[in-house]
């Protein structure tokens, strides 16, 4: 059994143990290349994300509420439980992203590609599903979910 004093923890204040979420919250990152990276409860709230390109991020649990998505691509991207409300997204690339379980209230979807999007579980406003129903196609490579059955729409 391993001593006390050899967890690298044991004795540290609070703060040097766990390191505060990335903020970006008011910032202008337009066209930022934040692909691939592992962003998880990072904070983009009231940002610019114009052009930014976050395909295949992990953005699990973000926050992004309020940001201007013009352009940005989100191709694959990981939004689990992500707080993307009060968004308007306009021509945004959101194939095979994950959106399981996000908040996507009072968000707008303007000529955006959800190609084997995973919606499931995410809470949407009724009209925003039947928008999105008018172009849900595909399955998401990592979930193996049917966008159309993630948002419930009829057959």
């Amino acid at each position: 059994m391993a001593s006390a004093s050899a967890d690298p923890i044991v004795g540290k204040r609070y703060d040097q143990q766990y390191r505060p979420p990335l903020s970006y919250s008011n910032a202008d990152v337009k066209g930022q290349d934040f692909s691939g990276q592992t962003l998880r409860l990072a904070e983009f709230t009231n940002a610019n994300l114009t052009d930014a390109d976050f395909s295949n991020a992990d953005l699990s649990g973000a926050a992004m509420s309020a940001s201007n998505m013009t352009e940005t691509n989100l191709h694959g991207a990981n939004l689990q439980q992500a707080m993307v409300d009060q968004v308007p997204m306009v021509r945004v690339n959101l194939s095979d992203a994950i959106l399981t379980d996000a908040m996507l209230l009072r968000s707008e979807f303007l000529n955006v590609n959800i190609t084997g999007a995973d919606f499931t579980g995410a809470i949407l406003d009724r009209y925003q599903i039947r928008e999105l129903c008018k172009v849900a196609q595909g399955t998401n490579s990592k979930t193996g979910v049917e966008t159309r059955e993630s948002l419930g729409c009829p057959s």
